[in-house]
């Protein structure tokens, strides 16, 4: 998983390009809501050869279909995003600097993944 800090006014694709820069594994599937759904990103996946699970934006000239079964699974991910905001911390952000922020999601998440090796 990566995590990248941007301001809380930015839309969501414009961080697209920093969390698909490098040093991941190739993706088949990208599984992503409407703030993701621009022409870029699409063709972007796609010379990845990866399938884009993107459902269009209602003021989409052009219609895109999407595969209703591969997006349900995308509640598995929005669930993984919402566990570590059970940390109040991290749910109120009160670190000043992005890195400690970070960090304390970096804890948070090492925290969650020993408590499911453990059941």
């Amino acid at each position: 998983m990566r995590t990248e800090i941007t301001p809380g006014q930015t839309s969501d694709y414009g961080a697209f390009d920093l969390v698909m820069a490098n040093n991941l594994p190739a993706p088949s599937v990208l599984l992503a809501d409407r703030g993701y759904d621009a022409d870029h990103i699409r063709t972007n996946v796609e010379h990845r050869n990866a399938l884009p699970v993107i459902p269009m934006r209602k003021s989409r000239k052009m219609w895109v279909g999407v595969d209703r079964s591969l997006y349900r699974v995308r509640n598995l991910v929005e669930r993984c995003f919402n566990k570590p905001k059970n940390a109040r911390r991290v749910a109120t952000r009160y670190d000043r600097t992005a890195k400690s922020f970070l960090g304390f999601i970096d804890i948070t998440s090492i925290r969650l993944w020993l408590r499911h090796l453990s059941t």
